[in-house]
C-alpha cells in the first residue's frame, strides 16, 4: 500500500470509529462469544497482508463487492482498550471463494481480493479494515472471520455477522449461540457511508475479551 493511501485510510478510520469515553466503575461488558476458526483460514498467506483487502499490493484494479469500512475496538471485560493486539480478518470474496486451496468455487476466485488482512491496535484499542460486505455461500450466512492475538494469551477467534440478515436464523454456527445478548454481540449494522458517491458502507464491530485490566 502506498504511503498516501495508507494515510488517507487511517484518517478516514479515525473519523468513522471514534472511541467513546468509558463510564467510571463500569460493569463487565457482554463478552464476545468465541466462534470456530473454520476450515478456510488461508493455507498460504498472501504477500500483501495489510488492512486494505480491496487492493493487492499496489495494483490499480480493485476487488469486486460492496466497499465496506470495517472498524471497532478490542476491549477487556471492563471496557478498557487492549493496545498492540494483532487483529486478523479473513472472508470469502464476492463469488463465495476463500483464499484457500480447498475453497468451493475456487475457479471463480477474485484475484484482486486480498481475502486476509492484519492490523495492530492503537492506544484506544482501535482497528480498521477496508474490505467488502460479506456474502453468503452454500451452508453459511454472510460473515467475516476474526482472530485476535495478544502476547502470552490464547488466540481468540470469532465471527462478525450482518445484523438482520435473513440467513442468520438458518446458520448452524450462529444458531449454536443461545444467549440473546451474546448473539447480539456478534452482529454489526452495515450502514451507508455518509457522503459516499459510490455506495460505500461502514460497519462497527467491537470485540470484548474475557480479560481483566490486570491481565492486559
Amino acid at each position: 500500500m502506498t504511503v498516501s493511501r495508507r494515510l488517507f485510510l487511517g484518517g478516514l478510520a479515525a473519523g468513522l470509529f471514534v472511541a467513546p469515553s468509558r463510564p467510571l466503575f463500569a460493569d463487565e461488558l457482554t463478552r464476545t462469544p468465541s466462534q470456530t476458526e473454520g476450515p478456510f483460514y488461508p493455507d498460504k498467506l498472501p504477500l500483501d497482508t495489510d488492512n486494505d483487502l480491496l487492493i493487492v499490493n499496489d495494483t490499480i484494479t480493485s476487488a469486486v463487492g460492496e466497499v465496506t469500512h470495517l472498524g471497532g475496538r478490542i476491549l477487556d471485560s471492563r471496557g478498557e482498550p487492549v493496545r498492540n493486539a494483532l487483529v486478523e480478518i479473513w472472508q470469502c470474496d464476492n463469488n463465495g471463494a476463500y483464499l484457500h486451496t480447498r475453497s468451493g468455487n475456487a475457479e471463480k476466485r477474485d484475484a484482486h481480493f486480498q481475502g486476509f488482512g492484519r492490523f495492530l491496535t492503537g492506544t484506544a484499542g482501535e482497528y480498521y479494515f477496508r474490505t467488502i460486505k460479506p456474502v453468503p455461500y452454500p451452508g453459511r450466512t454472510p460473515h467475516i472471520h476474526f482472530a485476535v492475538k495478544i502476547p502470552k494469551q490464547e488466540k481468540f477467534t470469532t465471527q462478525c455477522y450482518i445484523n438482520g440478515h435473513p440467513g442468520n436464523e438458518k446458520d448452524g454456527v450462529l444458531r449454536g449461540v443461545r444467549d440473546v445478548k451474546a448473539k447480539a454481540a456478534l452482529m454489526s449494522d452495515f450502514m451507508p457511508l455518509k457522503g459516499s458517491k459510490i455506495g460505500e458502507l461502514t460497519a462497527k464491530f467491537d470485540i470484548v475479551l474475557g480479560l481483566t485490566p490486570e491481565t492486559t
